[in-house]
């Protein structure tokens, strides 16, 4: 990742950061009968980006790469045999230490510090960890306690109508709390499948005007190999 161009800050020489990250995740899914229709519920775990720190530089400490966790629910269920809806739902939640409340001098508005010359955490935890315990401290490491853990979480919901398996409409929305990256946002798509190709699009509506995610269009191409070996047999 080179994002600093090997630009010099602070009479300090940039470089690319490097890591290495995987991921880990499983996906369950259940056929059942609603009333005659056939009808699926799906749930989905992923934790990505499980992998070491990276630092820009040779001499600052290094940071976390964005570790995720992701928790998702979805219901789809036949309407007739030409139309399906579904229904999805997910959480996320960052796996990488909470920046803690640092102790400050209160006639010199100075942060103090410990003996060894370390700033003295007032709240919230040491975020100075290794990538292991940074994901398990991640879950009760928040200042203010429970409160500010739960805004950590980011919802996204949407819904899914299909037409003979073929043309599809979407809607959905994604919340992310004020003071944890604010990002709010419908989103509009389409999506046309064939038997071996298929195209969705989807249209970011921001909840906020000069929103960097606004006129944002999303493009994604799936090609179904299994579809493909059966036209050639």
């Amino acid at each position: 990742s080179n994002l600093t161009g090997n630009q010099i800050f602070n009479a300090t020489e940039s470089n690319a950061g490097q890591s290495v990250a995987g991921d880990v995740s499983l996906y369950y899914q259940k056929p059942f009968d609603l009333q005659g229709n056939d009808a699926t519920f799906a749930f989905g775990a992923n934790i990505s980006n499980i992998g070491a720190k990276i630092s820009y530089t040779e001499t600052i400490q290094k940071d976390f790469i964005p570790t995720n966790l992701r928790l998702g629910f979805g219901f789809e269920t036949e309407i007739d045999k030409y139309n399906t809806i579904g229904f999805m739902i997910d959480f996320n939640k960052l796996l990488v230490p909470t920046p803690p409340i640092y102790l400050k001098n209160d006639s010199t508005g100075q942060f103090e510090r410990d003996a060894t010359g370390e700033f003295i955490i007032e709240k919230g935890k040491n975020p100075n960890v290794g990538v292991v315990t940074g994901i398990f401290q991640s879950f009760s490491d928040a200042p203010y306690g429970l409160k500010e853990e739960i805004r950590e979480i980011s919802l996204g919901f949407g819904a899914e109508y299909w037409y003979q398996e073929q043309f599809a409409f979407r809607t959905g929305y994604f919340h992310e709390h004020a003071t944890k990256g604010n990002r709010k946002y419908f989103t509009l798509g389409v999506g046309l499948k064939l038997n071996v190709f298929g195209i969705d699009i989807a249209y970011l509506i921001p909840v906020e005007q000069q929103n960097p995610l606004q006129n944002t269009l999303r493009f994604s191409l799936t090609f179904n190999f299994e579809q493909l070996s059966s036209a050639l047999n």
